[in-house]
């Protein structure tokens, strides 16, 4: 296995733990992290596995809990800025391996891997109506119950009715819908230590054509409005109560404003983009410019909606 200066020394027997757990196309070692996450930025991980069943979850899991391995869990990559020295320790991401979708009846079943897009899709074809709102939100559907995503006036605490977890024994456990805890960007798996594996929704019965009307009003004004083209972890701020983030900076003047590669997007405000060869230190300074300029003239403060993730 290569290793350089930043990979941090593990037990031998905890990489043999993982050679057994994980086939070797999907354990990684000092891989990084800008090939895996929508921002294309980011340094090495010491570990990337890539579980393809709720076993390996917790295979992998139960032996850095054993040799006290820190574990970080990616779905897509999207809403987060790894740094620029990288994650130590054990990156799980949920990927295509993790990525079924299945029903029965209007309840839908999703593999935490699942992209939000593809279950959007996957109900609109069986005429499942409630998820419409996801169609563009770019990540999967277990970072999203993470962080309670949500676009145009739905949200996931509006759909999700269970959600099936690796807890810290390693065992499964479902979580109700009254157990999720669900608020603005919040839901009780930001604080209990559970890994999600699969997400039950509540959906309706609905008309082809209603479906097929939303998502097409969604997608359009999105791709109008976004800067899709563009690297970028999502909105990155949240939003301030009474006001819109990408309002606010647009009016600061800040839009195009760049440092180093990161920059405002001339699009849509509420986004940094990278415009080319970004690091996380540029995005967190212009984070920084954003946040003083609209406090200063607004008296607003801005909270990033991207988590930051490993070593500066």
């Amino acid at each position: 296995m290569a290793k350089n200066e930043i990979l941090v020394k593990m037990p031998v027997e905890f990489a043999a733990e993982l050679e057994k757990a994980i086939p070797p196309e999907r354990l990684l070692v000092n891989e990084p992290m800008s090939k895996h996450t929508t921002f294309r930025i980011g340094g090495p991980a010491d570990y990337l596995v890539f579980p393809g069943s709720v076993q390996e979850v917790a295979a992998v899991l139960d032996a850095a809990k054993r040799y006290r391995v820190p574990i970080t869990v990616l779905g897509n990559g999207s809403n987060v800025l790894v740094l620029d020295r990288g994650i130590r320790g054990l990156v799980v991401k949920f990927g295509p391996e993790m990525g079924y979708i299945r029903h029965s009846g209007s309840t839908l079943f999703a593999g935490a891997g699942a992209l939000l897009a593809d279950v959007s899709k996957y109900a609109a074809t069986n005429k499942l109506t409630g998820f419409e709102f996801a169609i563009g939100i770019p990540g999967s559907i277990g970072g999203a119950v993470f962080m309670n995503a949500g676009a145009y006036e739905g949200d996931m605490s509006q759909v999700v009715q269970a959600v099936t977890a690796v807890c810290a024994s390693c065992e499964l456990k479902r979580f109700a819908r009254e157990e999720l805890k669900f608020g603005y960007r919040h839901s009780v798996f930001q604080e209990n230590g559970c890994y999600i594996c699969e997400v039950e929704l509540g959906l309706s019965d609905g008309e082809d054509y209603s479906i097929r009307g939303r998502i097409d009003d969604y997608t359009s004004k999105r791709e109008s409005k976004q800067p899709l083209e563009m690297p970028s972890a999502g909105s990155t701020f949240k939003r301030p109560q009474g006001h819109f983030a990408g309002t606010l900076i647009e009016q600061a003047g800040l839009k195009g404003t760049s440092v180093g590669g990161a920059q405002v997007s001339t699009k849509h405000a509420g986004f940094i983009i990278n415009a080319g060869g970004a690091t996380a230190k540029d995005v967190l300074s212009l984070i920084n410019k954003v946040q003083d300029s609209v406090y200063k003239q607004f008296g607003v403060s801005l909270h990033p909606e991207v988590r930051v993730l490993g070593e500066e």
